[in-house]
């Protein structure tokens, strides 16, 4: 297993995880939420609740962004552990 292959992988996908989360806090930024008011009529709030969607699919990808970031510093660190071990290890 080539150890910089392993490097370059988890900074590559933390970037990924990186831009994602951005993407996904871009467009929770950009999501207007409104609240219908009690006279309003059903088919108003049904509205609204679709509007919701994609506040709930940017949520939802952030979450995703999150734990790709986690595997993604997990693979660096095992990599530098790997390393590491390499390095002590006596020839």
């Amino acid at each position: 297993m080539n150890i910089q292959s392993a490097f370059d992988s988890g900074v590559a996908g933390f970037n990924q995880a990186t831009e994602r989360a951005a993407e996904s806090a871009r467009e929770i930024n950009q999501q207007q939420v409104t609240q219908a008011q009690p006279n309003e009529e059903v088919v108003e709030v049904e509205a609204s609740a679709q509007q919701n969607t994609p506040v709930t699919e940017s949520l939802i990808n952030l979450r995703l962004a999150e734990t790709q970031a986690q595997a993604s510093a997990k693979v660096i660190e095992t990599a530098d552990n790997m390393l590491g071990s390499l390095i002590d290890t006596k020839v």
